[in-house]
């Protein structure tokens, strides 16, 4: 037997075995602020449940499992015949069931769905973001097969149903499905129309053929996917268009669905993401033809969204773990997170994460409105939000990540796993150049989309003088648009921090408010975290992000 050397001492506790929504004040506040009271205490229960089971230790064990057991592509069965199947680790299918059982897939089906269903997303990723992938897909196809009603009364029961079925099936035999999509090919990436799939018009109506290739395929298993080609024409029109491919047809026989490959990524691991190509595959038309991409874009916003709120949830983790190691860790005789040093990384981590949670739960409640000015608002506020929300991520999680030290650089503290995973939102569905010319098309095509904004942030004019000298500095920069490509980056950085900005004054805590004002409108900022102003009250917003139910 080895002798002891020392007695361990001074490190933190792990932080396990706690609500992750309750424990989450901004988050908690958000809800209650958007949804109707008479689904409060439903949704509190429901989210605080799902925050327990998000914070357990078996929980946990499994997202880490998932991550260190990355799926394998099966090509092929032992005697040659084609499987194109992906094999997962238990633990990625416990989580996914989790996820689906949760609602995570069920946003448009009842009363305050959106935001409902955003929460638990946020909370969710927290554990293992690979799985937010097909959650956030199969979610975010049913308003696109809503453009074909028939489709849509047969798979929407199916989407949203609140029961994981795996297995390669056909989907009238399941009990719930998920749905992929397959947009980017090699020789065009975000520019779709640059898509050479083509869709060749069978007998049956609006069924088709398709034969070429996807460069990225997320999900690989999933019951359906939608996906563009060039189509026909058959119908006199042609061009772009959207089809649902299912993974096996309706009399129990494979699709052609051939895996090429999985990606080896640098995050994001326990998802599979491939290369599949099409070779005389069975769709059917979503929408009409050469209408694909105005079809499909209610797909793309909603998983936008989606980004929005891992990104959210990736910083509320490593802002969480931070707290939590600082407020047990000693050094130079006192708690770290009483240092006025670190107090200060720590309060401007907790802006970042808390800015982040507002904004993405106020654009879910745009959705569940549904209204016509909150249709516009959204044009506007999901590119930028999903712009500049993703972009800090990955600073926010590197920061806290040095704030428990070398501890933080080691696999076991899970930090690692959170910095890998941190960019991914910035580049899925359009990276930020997408984003940003995104919002300067909704400028010059959508005059409602920018009153709307406009009309949203001035609700905080005249309550914080900072603030107001933002949205005069910012409507300077939208009366003149000439040359806006090259300063698109800066506006769109500048929409969403006002929009930030304009929500934390009117509903966050005045200490939160004061201090974001004063440093991403103000400017009285340095160039990297932990600079804000040391006369602002730090210790109250730190003591808001940390993490006790």
């Amino acid at each position: 037997m080895a002798a002891s050397t020392h007695t361990v001492t001074n490190q933190a506790p792990p932080l396990v075995a706690y609500d992750l929504f309750s424990a989450d004040r901004a988050l908690v506040e958000a809800v209650d602020r958007h949804l109707d009271p008479a689904l409060l205490d439903e949704a509190r229960s429901e989210l605080s449940a799902l925050g327990r089971t998000s914070g357990s230790a078996q929980v946990q064990k499994w997202g880490a499992l998932a991550n260190e057991n990355p799926p394998k592509l099966l090509t092929h069965d032992r005697y040659g015949e084609r499987l194109d199947e992906v094999e997962f680790h238990p633990s990625w299918h416990r989580l996914l069931g989790k996820g689906v059982s949760a609602g995570l897939t069920a946003a448009w089906t009842r009363p305050g769905g959106h935001v409902r269903r955003a929460a638990g997303f946020l909370v969710w990723s927290q554990v293992e973001a690979g799985n937010g992938c097909p959650l956030s897909m199969t979610n975010a196809a049913v308003p696109a097969l809503r453009t074909d009603p028939a489709l849509a009364a047969e798979w929407e029961p199916r989407l949203t149903s609140l029961v994981y079925d795996e297995g390669l099936r056909p989907a009238a035999q399941k009990a719930g499905a998920l749905f992929g999509m397959g947009m980017t090919e090699k020789q065009g990436g975000s520019d779709v129309r640059a898509n050479t799939t083509a869709a060749r018009p069978l007998a049956e109506d609006g069924t088709y053929e398709l034969t070429g290739h996807k460069w990225f395929c997320s999900a690989p298993m999933s019951d359906g996917f939608l996906v563009l080609a060039q189509a026909g024409p058959s119908e006199g029109r042609g061009g772009l268009t959207c089809f649902l491919v299912p993974r096996v047809l309706a009399d129990g026989t494979r699709n052609v669905f051939r895996i090429q490959r999985l990606k080896d990524k640098l995050g994001n691991r326990s998802n599979a993401s491939a290369e599949v190509e099409f070779d005389g595959t069975w769709a059917r038309r979503v929408g009409e033809e050469g209408r694909g991409v105005p079809t499909i874009i209610e797909m793309v916003a909603a998983t936008r969204l989606d980004c929005v709120l891992g990104s959210a949830g990736l910083m509320r983790q490593a802002v969480a773990q931070a707290v939590h190691h600082c407020t047990y860790r000693e050094a130079f005789g006192g708690r770290l997170v009483d240092k006025p040093l670190m107090r200060n990384v720590l309060a401007d981590l907790a802006l970042e994460s808390e800015a982040a949670t507002a904004l993405a739960l106020r654009l879910a409640a745009a959705y569940d409105d549904g209204g016509e000015q909150e249709r516009a608002f959204l044009r506007l506020a999901v590119p930028a939000a999903k712009y500049w929300v993703t972009k800090r991520c990955t600073p926010v999680v590197v920061e806290a990540l040095e704030c428990l030290g070398g501890n933080g650089y080691v696999e076991e503290s899970g930090m690692p796993r959170l910095l890998r995973e941190s960019p991914l939102n910035s580049i899925w569905e359009g990276a930020g150049n997408v984003q940003a010319l995104d919002v300067v098309r909704a400028l010059h095509r959508e005059p409602a989309a920018l009153n709307a904004y406009l009309q949203e942030v001035g609700l905080a004019r005249g309550a914080d003088h900072r603030l107001d000298g933002a949205i005069k500095s910012l409507l300077t920069e939208l009366a003149d648009l000439g040359g806006v490509e090259g300063r698109a980056r800066r506006l769109v950085e500048r929409i969403a921090v006002v929009l930030q900005g304009s929500l934390l004054v009117r509903f966050a805590p005045p200490e939160v408010a004061d201090a974001f004002c004063a440093s991403r409108l103000g400017g009285d900022w340095g160039s990297s975290l932990g600079t804000l102003p040391h006369t602002l009250d730090l210790a109250a917003v730190v003591e808001r992000a940390r993490p006790v139910s």
